[in-house]
């Protein structure tokens, strides 16, 4: 268990960061969070505001100076600030580099001066690209067809640099689709869970890209958090700077998944199992299938996700119903 360090969390007020903030602060350690709310909520750190053991700072990445001054004194980093989404990095390509690989270099470079131990960092199922083979193993990826898949990959180069020439510990864990409570439904880079969730609670036909038969490797945020603890109590030395899937290993076609969701939402509203879904076209970047093997994680660093993609869902329809005000942003 990670306990008693002073961690920082970029990209805290965001969806996977506020989840590793309530994790880590319920496990008496001290926290520093950076975030500039430019995708980031401040109702997802709100709760934990008034606790001794956490500090926000609004800031951001590309400031070295906000960088500087959250990384003082701090154990650990879990590095998940970026700008994702595919069709976001195509639409703004400089933008999401700025962010993703001068704001990471900013934070890796300073991590490094202050002597930070271990630097875990979020990196990206993109980065397998156009390479064929399935399941995806860490050591083989393709060409990137994405901005945003060049600096996920950007990020794991300068990792391995930085690991080999200055002696600090990385970890890139190449998160698969990852979804659960606090994942945003809304605007234009929702991803796709939230975005049937929202739809359906709000009576509408989602729309799916293609004839659904994509299939995706969907990872719940619990199994997340997991991989993000593993890393940083792993005392395994051939674990540290290396690059891990974090997955659970299954894949599920759109279809399917929508099916999933429409039976966990309808147990609420029994009008959602009428709604049938439309089909649009495919997204511009998108690969075909997508499935992760997790033995490296597993064997290395003791990764064992609990959550398959139903149970999961099960889960996090359940938190959308409950903490969505449905109409509020229609």
């Amino acid at each position: 268990m990670l306990t008693k360090k002073k961690i920082l969390i970029t990209g805290v007020a965001g969806f996977i960061g506020s989840n590793l903030l309530e994790k880590f602060i319920e496990q008496d350690n001290t926290i520093v969070g950076l975030d500039n709310f430019s995708t980031g909520k401040p109702e997802n750190i709100e709760p934990f505001l008034k606790s001794d053991h956490f500090t926000f700072i609004e800031g951001d990445i590309r400031n070295l100076e906000d960088c500087k001054k959250a990384v003082e004194g701090v154990d650990i980093i879990f590095h998940q600030a970026a700008l994702g989404s595919v069709p976001r990095s195509i639409n703004d390509p400089i933008t999401s580099n700025a962010v993703n690989v001068s704001g990471f270099l900013n934070l890796l470079s300073v991590a490094k001066d202050e002597g930070v131990k271990r630097f875990i960092y979020a990196a990206s199922s993109s980065t397998y690209g156009d390479h064929p083979d399935l399941p995806k193993e860490e050591d083989k990826i393709g060409k990137p067809l994405s901005p945003y898949a060049v600096t996920k990959y950007v990020n794991e180069l300068y990792a391995d640099v930085f690991s080999k020439t200055y002696g600090i510990e990385t970890i890139g864990l190449r998160y698969f689709n990852v979804f659960g409570k606090r994942q945003d439904p809304f605007g234009a880079y929702a991803a796709v869970i939230p975005k049937f969730v929202i739809s359906l609670l709000n009576g509408e036909s989602p729309t799916i890209n293609g004839d659904g038969e994509t299939s995706r490797d969907f990872t719940y945020i619990d199994n997340v958090v997991h991989a993000n603890e593993q890393a940083a109590i792993t005392e395994n030395q051939e674990a540290v700077n290396q690059v891990y899937n974090v997955a659970y290993g299954e894949r599920i076609s759109l279809n399917t998944l929508f099916a999933l969701i429409q039976e966990f939402l309808g147990e609420f509203d029994e009008n959602i199992q009428k709604i049938q879904p439309n089909y649009g076209p495919e997204r511009t970047g998108d690969v075909r299938h997508s499935l992760a093997s997790i033995e490296k994680a597993n064997k290395l660093m003791g990764y064992n996700p609990q959550f398959n993609v139903r149970k999961g869902l099960e889960n996090a329809s359940k938190w959308y119903h409950d903490n969505l005000n449905i109409k509020s942003h229609s």
